[in-house]
């Protein structure tokens, strides 16, 4: 309930964001009809596709997307067909094809003088509401992104849609009082003014205008550089408010439980789709130990500056009785790959079996939804402590003294906390001078872009620009894909402007597997002693799997600092940076 009460107060912030404008022209051209007849369907229309689109594409394939663009190229069509009827009437009915035709029906007013309300005005509306809702995509602030990420990873479901509703409801009731506004502004003008033509023609022409614009992805490139800096400061308040967490947490101690009551009991690992660096576990065979349970993706920085404390805990109580499991749910593509993660399982030295839950099947048994995540289970599988995101390690640890104790008929073990060694990207985090927060790179959730050139699936060819804090840009010829940007010739660089001790970057060799070299700067010179673990002190590195790259390690004062990398071969895969 509370977070469909913060889905609907961000879908009212809508109206204040870059993402309104291509739905706003397309309401207020019906401002001037009565609202339970021409508004009120109109945004119903709006609202139900834009629910059904929104829902199958958090949990579709490949055929969700091409239907989505197929749907799209139709909604494009019949605005069309609503703007040249706008437009040009005597040019509708001199051309008579059968778009222009219900762009005329969709525009004929569904009551007048001596004429009720008929089923072709409220059809017509609701027709045009669907349209414009195929058209419509959110900015994907903290809200909507926490419930489009939910119906990802735990499947299609009442609640997915009841919150795709509820942003869906907030958005429709501020357009409903933008249309409000427009139609009382009409009526006050139109009797002194007489220009119901003119303003007919005009917005005919403004929406031939907002559908250039869509056709030819402009309002992306409106999203991609501004989504973020509107209204997602007020979407994070409300969310700090509501005490709601985004699916992966934030690099502070996560929600806890007092003392260690029961909150459930360890589902099944049958779900798994692989286990590796062990044997495959079971629910039952882990009976009478206590289990700690880890999960994790292996790109996500946050889950690799846990990885020490589940080291040192499993080499620590072994013996007494704890037994380590990690659970391996990817975020990205490349994550579903056996061989990557078995690579990242022997480049962090694990020492305990790890589930691939490539099909997150243990995720949704857990109930989770956050990277990573902390589960301490009795010896009878009952969950009895979590830790949701970094931090936390000493109630963590004292949640497993005391479940040790507890097997042992009281006698307790060790006590007192295990000391950790973490050096390059597992040490912990500058909190207090962290100023820059993850950024992805690919189109579904890129932002604050500032390239001057408009951001392309094909390849094209970008100018760094002058990124100002927290943005970033491209050089070179670069395809920005959905959840990667692609190299497509020799010589591509990113620019980062950022505030942090660390800066990371997820990135991979293209298709072919061959390493790539890279260099880094730091303010146009090599990185010196600020460089990190993955490159030297002239900035030279080297590319040789997908994984995360700490580039930046600053060794003195942490300031504001322009970061760059330039790749030496093409089909290099950058997909985001993160910051420490």
């Amino acid at each position: 309930m509370t977070l469909a009460l913060a889905a609907y107060l961000a879908g009212v912030l809508t109206i204040l964001s870059p993402c309104i404008v291509p739905v706003l022209p397309f309401v207020l051209a019906r401002a001037d009809r009565p609202f339970l007849t021409g508004t009120l369907p109109l945004l119903a229309g709006l609202g139900a596709a834009f629910v059904a689109a929104a829902g199958l594409a958090a949990v579709g394939g490949g055929w969700v997307a091409r239907l989505g663009t197929a749907g799209r190229v139709l909604a494009l069509c019949l605005l069309a067909a609503f703007a040249v009827s706008l437009l040009s009437p005597r040019a509708s009915s001199w051309l008579h094809r059968p778009l222009v035709r219900l762009g005329e029906i969709l525009s004929r007013p569904s009551t007048g003088p001596g004429r009720a309300a008929g089923p072709v005005g409220l059809l017509g509306s609701l027709c045009l509401g669907a349209a414009t809702g195929l058209l419509w995509t959110p900015c994907a602030g903290p809200i909507l992104g926490l419930a489009l990420t939910g119906a990802a990873l735990n499947g299609a479901g009442w609640q997915t849609m009841a919150l795709l509703t509820a942003y869906a409801s907030g958005a429709a009731t501020a357009l409903a009082g933008a249309a409000w506004l427009g139609g009382a502004l009409v009526a006050r003008l139109r009797p002194h003014l007489g220009f119901g033509e003119w303003l007919r023609r005009a917005a005919g022409a403004a929406l031939i205008a907002v559908l250039a614009a869509v056709a030819l992805g402009a309002d992306s490139d409106l999203l991609a550089r501004y989504s973020a800096a509107s209204t997602t400061a007020a979407e994070d308040a409300l969310l700090t408010a509501l005490r709601i967490d985004p699916a992966r947490a934030d690099p502070t101690d996560g929600p806890h439980r007092s003392e260690w009551p029961v909150e459930g009991s360890l589902p099944s690992l049958a779900g798994a789709t692989h286990w590796l660096n062990g044997a495959p576990q079971t629910t039952e065979g882990l009976r009478g130990r206590v289990v700690l349970v880890h999960v994790w993706t292996y790109s996500c920085i946050n889950c690799i500056r846990t990885l020490p404390y589940l080291r040192a805990w499993a080499e620590r109580y072994r013996e007494q009785g704890l037994s380590v499991i990690g659970i391996h749910a990817p975020e990205f593509a490349f994550e579903h790959d056996i061989g990557n993660v078995a690579a990242a399982i022997r480049r962090f030295a694990l020492p305990y079996p790890v589930a691939v839950d490539n099909e997150f099947r243990l995720w949704r048994g857990l109930r989770n939804s956050y990277w990573p995540a902390l589960y301490v289970v009795d010896t009878q599988g009952r969950i009895r402590h979590h830790q949701f995101g970094e931090g936390g390690y000493a109630r963590s640890e004292a949640a497993i003294q005391a479940l040790l104790a507890e097997s042992a008929g009281g006698r307790a073990p060790d006590e007192g906390t295990t000391r950790t060694r973490a050096a390059g990207v597992e040490a912990a985090p500058d909190l207090a001078h962290l100023g820059s927060s993850e950024t992805y790179l690919g189109s579904d959730k890129a932002a604050n872009f500032a390239s001057p050139e408009r951001m392309s699936s094909g390849p094209r060819t970008y100018t760094p620009g002058r990124p100002g804090l927290n943005e970033w840009s491209l050089a070179g010829a670069w395809a920005v894909e959905p959840e990667y940007a692609h190299l497509a010739a020799p010589g591509g660089s990113v620019t980062y402007r950022f505030r942090a001790r660390d800066l990371h970057l997820v990135v991979g060799p293209g298709p072919d597997g061959q390493p790539v070299g890279f260099d880094v700067s730091l303010d146009g010179e090599p990185p010196g002693e600020d460089h990190g673990a993955d490159v030297g002190a002239d900035g030279a590195g080297v590319v040789p799997a997908t994984r995360l790259y700490q580039l930046v390690r600053q060794s003195g004062p942490v300031r504001e600092r322009t970061f760059a990398i330039r790749f030496h071969r093409p089909g290099v895969r950058v997909y985001a940076f993160t910051f420490g």
